[in-house]
């Protein structure tokens, strides 16, 4: 029996990507990966979680200046020592909005940043394996580093990638929270003195965002074992830190923790050890004790040793991107 088969040819009309539109697909490709995983969106959710949360505490906030509110409305329900706590509360907010808005405002988004840094280290720590290791133990990187792509279109994808996962689970919440917050304020006063706590924020997130990348990259590019990178990821996160933490260590090993040197930042950007000592300072608390252990705690919220900290951090940035500059070649 003999078969005929007809071959037709045409000419491709369709449009050219180009190199951005191929830097997307290593972007995109990333973030679906993870997105079908169970175990990140569950740290999604936990992540848009503070950030409700955060909005939630924000929106009562705002709402202890509101003249008849429901919010006065309940305390005048709850009998009249709660009535008059909550026009206390009002009056202490009225007289300091400077000390009362931004100091509360600070200390929310520090507590966020906590939830979204560790959140985060913990979807890097299924994203490793998937960032350069894979590619290489497939031999991937010769098709990515072909022509017309370049090792700087590959390393731009893979940034995308972890942009994509820090914005989904750190900065999008802190930012949600925060426009929620001032969507329902009453004055702008809320909206003036918080944008520079929330800007603080974000200088620590781009921070966050810039040594987190580096690290993760050159991590993931080290070896072609996924058992390597995750095991050398968690003993830079996990054990490194921990070690950092015991009494006694010396300063230039609390410094070989990119954990440790990155929680002294966010002491220092963040700066809630000035809004603690401020309130105790200014705000005329009728305890005393009250007044010194707040200033107290503003004391030794300060960082510590921030030259070595930042000294920490751009080492660890320099040589994750020379081992990962080092390894990134057709194998």
């Amino acid at each position: 029996m003999q078969m005929e088969a007809e071959l037709t040819l045409s000419r491709w009309n369709g449009r050219p990507g180009g190199i951005g539109y191929r830097r997307r697909v290593i972007m995109s490709a990333g973030l679906r990966h993870l997105l079908g995983m169970r175990f990140f969106r569950g740290i999604l959710i936990a992540g848009w979680a503070a950030g409700i949360l955060l909005a939630a505490v924000g929106f009562l906030f705002t709402q202890t200046v509101a003249t008849g509110g429901w919010l006065e409305a309940v305390a005048i329900r709850l009998g009249p020592r709660v009535h008059a706590l909550s026009s206390a509360l009002s009056g202490f907010v009225l007289l300091y909005p400077d000390v009362c808005i931004r100091g509360l405002f600070t200390i929310l988004f520090w507590l966020q940043s906590c939830v979204g840094a560790g959140l985060s280290l913990i979807a890097l720590t299924a994203m490793v394996p998937r960032l350069v290791t894979r590619d290489r133990a497939g031999h991937a990187l010769t098709v990515y580093l072909s022509r017309p792509l370049t090792g700087a279109d590959y390393l731009l994808g893979k940034l995308g990638t972890i942009a994509g996962v820090l914005g989904l689970v750190w900065t999008g919440p802190l930012l949600f929270g925060w426009v929620l917050s001032m969507l329902f304020a009453p004055d702008r006063d809320f909206l003036l003195y918080s944008m520079v706590p929330l800007l603080r924020a974000l200088a620590f997130n781009v921070i966050g965002l810039v040594a987190l990348s580096s690290i993760a990259l050159g991590v993931s590019a080290i070896s072609r074992s996924s058992r390597t990178t995750i095991i050398l990821w968690l003993g830079l996160w996990l054990v490194a830190g921990s070690i950092a933490k015991t009494p006694g260590t010396p300063a230039w090993m609390q410094c070989a923790s990119f954990s440790h040197d990155l929680g002294e930042v966010r002491e220092a950007v963040i700066n809630i050890g000035d809004v603690l000592t401020e309130a105790g300072t200014q705000l005329p608390l009728f305890d005393r004790s009250a007044a010194r252990n707040l200033a107290r705690a503003g004391e030794k919220s300060e960082p510590v040793d921030l030259a070595g900290a930042l000294a920490g951090l751009g080492a660890f940035v320099a040589l994750s991107s020379f081992v990962f500059f080092r390894k990134l070649r057709p194998e």
